[in-house]
């Protein structure tokens, strides 16, 4: 519940900053009846159309004019520019932190399946059931089942131990 709060928090800040910004880009778009046309633009950050603008009376009112719809996006633009520049993502979270709804949902046979991959790697990319058995704790008709899944996608390759006979698998990609 608690981070839920705080994800309204923040989308509350951002949407009250944008309102802020918004409104002042209309205000400083209107300065061009004083012959001040585009300081909205140098306010959003875009220096050399602002200044364009500047010099030639919002391109003679048209670029000024048109200005009036896209604000919006200039406003949103910046923003976002300013957010990744202060470490933040776009909807304000710190970049360094992580997000809990970034976390990866695992399906059991997922995670076997990479628990067996670190298996086999530590074992020089070659991996016998009953090697995969003991190292996860799965059961012999779980392991081999996946195992026989990497087999089919291609991410192994099958063969018999010379010695023993047993089957194994063997990724290329780990040995």
């Amino acid at each position: 519940m608690n981070a839920e709060n705080n994800k309204n928090n923040i989308n509350n800040n951002n949407n009250k900053d944008n309102q802020e910004r918004l409104l002042v880009s209309y205000i400083l778009s209107a300065a061009w009846f004083v012959g001040l046309g585009g300081l909205h633009r140098l306010y959003n950050g875009k220096i050399g159309t602002g200044l364009f603008w500047l010099l030639t009376g919002g391109v003679l009112g048209i670029g000024q004019f048109v200005d009036l719809f896209i604000i919006p996006n200039m406003v949103d633009e910046h923003q976002m520019k300013l957010r990744l520049k202060a470490g933040l993502s776009p909807l304000g979270v710190p970049l360094n932190q992580p997000a809990v709804a970034t976390q990866v949902y695992r399906s059991p046979q997922e995670k076997l399946m990479m628990a067996l991959l670190k298996a086999a790697e530590k074992r020089g990319g070659q991996l016998t059931v009953t090697q995969g058995v003991m190292d996860t704790g799965a059961n012999f008709t779980e392991v081999e089942t996946v195992l026989k899944e990497l087999l089919k996608s291609g991410y192994a390759r099958i063969d018999n131990d010379p010695v023993t006979g047993a089957v194994t698998y063997h990724f290329h990609e780990l040995s």
